[in-house]
């Protein structure tokens, strides 16, 4: 797979309880044995030999690709993505993704154990925001620092004469620090234009249905809870987002049943039970109608 894969390499595979394969940080791979590696993606590695990276998994560590050309598509948690030359990806660990069969991916690959840095560091940088957003796309002056800051991070990570393993462990956080909390603000600062951008009631729909899914799917009863009119809910929602907001909320229920589908074991009925419905076959239903697809096929495909 030359030519499309980030540098990593075969490492012992964690189980996930028979559902989709979680693969861990390849340490025996790392210069050093230390927790990251930097390097140009196009590699034809992957992060473990029976692991085909177009197929959907999992990872226990960080992954931040720079690109240099484009357009790349990545799906990131059942989420498309597309980056051109210029554009970050941040996959965090634990979440779902899959490379993309046709896209060529060229650029740099940051890949780093939760680990390797201390935890005052990893709060500073926000390593497990979530809800920041995967993919970043900074103007030219921050991609000339994040450009500079990643090439000399590849620089420390390669050169392993000039300093014993100890020191050279250290220059190594150290400098992967400095570009994180670039990486980070720029990851913050992206999020905040968004939210200054988007219309204040749909920021507090968007938080109620974050809250609220698993159990209540409707409209009326958002609308109510926020002290809104249904038609002012709709409004905001549609120029927010170009939804309905009964599509919004059906597409982030979705989405955590495709989560618990693609990392647990647990019996359709019970995914159902744990995204609002009661009723197995309603879910079935309910999860076709939008994907296209039964339950159990989704499951299959992943497996």
């Amino acid at each position: 797979m030359a030519d499309r894969t980030p540098q990593g390499g075969g490492s012992a595979e964690s189980g996930d309880g028979g559902g989709i394969r979680t693969f861990p940080f390849p340490t025996e791979l790392a210069v050093g044995r230390v927790g990251m590696q930097v390097g140009p993606m196009g590699t034809g590695r992957t992060w473990h030999a029976d692991a085909p990276l177009e197929r959907v998994h999992r990872i226990d560590f960080h992954v931040v690709m720079l690109f240099t050309e484009g357009p790349v598509r990545h799906m990131i948690d059942f989420a498309e993505y597309e980056a051109s030359a210029g554009d970050l990806l941040w996959i965090r660990p634990g979440q779902v993704h899959r490379f993309s069969r046709k896209s060529a991916y060229h650029g740099t690959v940051l890949t780093m154990q939760p680990g390797f840095l201390p935890r005052a560091t990893v709060e500073a940088t926000g390593l497990y925001r979530y809800d920041l957003p995967p993919l970043l796309r900074p103007d030219p002056d921050r991609l000339a620092a994040l450009q500079a800051s990643l090439d000399q991070l590849q620089r420390e990570y390669e050169d392993t004469a000039t300093l014993p393993l100890s020191l050279h462990t250290a220059v190594l956080r150290h400098t992967l620090t400095a570009f994180l909390l670039r990486l980070a603000h720029l990851a913050a600062s992206s999020a905040e234009a968004s939210r200054q951008q988007t219309d204040s009631t749909f920021t507090r729909f968007r938080d109620a249905v974050e809250q609220g899914f698993a159990t209540n799917h409707s409209v009326s009863a958002y609308a109510d809870a926020l002290g809104y009119s249904r038609r002012t809910l709709v409004r905001a929602v549609r120029s927010a987002t170009g939804e309905t907001p009964k599509g919004f909320i059906d597409k982030r229920v979705i989405l955590e049943a495709k989560r618990l589908l693609a990392h647990t074991d647990l019996p359709i009925g019970r995914v159902g039970v744990a995204v609002g419905f009661p009723d197995a076959a309603n879910f079935s239903k309910f999860f076709q109608l939008h994907t296209g697809r039964t339950p159990v096929a989704f499951r299959a495909e992943l497996r």
